[in-house]
């Protein structure tokens, strides 16, 4: 009390002042960032994505309380932080020539009785056809790109510092293409996520149409060879209802990011 009282008590009040504005401050971020993060899931749009992305960012433990409170579930908060980092992402990633891309599919993709041996750079994939990962490799490394079937982080880190890619797409569930696209984030690189179409740890499945279409991004259509395009005109008749089942699109520049 005799502190308080004293010569110290000006200093006191001001620190009093300071934390209250910054408990207010806070809040009123926390508010504004939960209304457009909630509005943005509600209507499919991105509404000031530059604000969400740093925001949700440096607030996150108190966004996800947030989020929780009001009723969104882990999945739906997870989606639309891949969803923000792809749109963010799409334009600097079009502007990185194929040459210096990477792309990072999980071994999961592969079947369950897989000959691949695993190597220092991955998996190795014998083009066996039990599985679709050697048929899209073929397609996608005849645009240009390289391509890592890996276990884990680990693997990617190793490959990034070994082959200097500046840009990257992984393909992983949601809690991994999450983190990824935050590592890729610290690593300094530009990272696009396409999300599996179910969880698990042995024969997984990705829509194959949604990792072509992120790898086009940027190239000219003279460069997208025919079975390119077959292929995913076959995929995508092959089972309609995968756009409106899957939770996270991997056509990160589709126009509906707000201001």
């Amino acid at each position: 009390m005799t502190l308080l009282a004293g010569p110290f008590a000006p200093l006191f009040e001001l620190v009093g002042a300071l934390a209250l504005l910054l408990i207010v401050a806070v809040v009123v971020v926390a508010a504004v960032l939960l209304v457009l993060t909630v509005a943005s899931i509600r209507s499919g749009r991105l509404y000031f994505p530059r604000l969400l992305r740093p925001g949700l960012t440096a607030f996150e433990g108190v966004m996800r309380a947030l989020f929780k409170a009001v009723g969104l579930e882990d999945q739906e908060m997870l989606a639309f932080f891949v969803k923000l980092g792809n749109t963010m992402n799409a334009r600097a990633f079009a502007e990185v020539p194929v040459a210096e891309r990477a792309i990072f599919l999980p071994q999961c993709l592969r079947n369950a009785s897989c000959p691949a041996a695993l190597t220092p750079e991955g998996l190795r994939c014998k083009r066996c056809r039990r599985c679709t990962v050697g048929e899209a490799m073929d397609l996608l490394e005849g645009l240009g790109y390289r391509i890592f079937i890996v276990p884990g982080s680990s693997f990617i880190k190793r490959m990034v510092k070994k082959y200097r890619p500046r840009a990257l797409i992984g393909v992983g569930c949601l809690a991994e293409v999450k983190e990824g696209l935050e590592m890729a984030d610290k690593l300094g690189l530009v990272g696009l996520g396409v999300v599996t179409l179910k969880e698990g740890c042995v024969e997984t499945l990705v829509e194959w149409t949604s990792l072509y279409e992120a790898a086009l991004l940027g190239l000219p259509a003279s460069a997208v060879p025919e079975d390119l395009h077959l292929s995913a005109h076959e995929e995508s008749a092959r089972d309609p209802a995968m756009d409106q089942d899957h939770p996270v699109r991997a056509d990160v520049a589709d126009g509906h990011a707000g201001p």
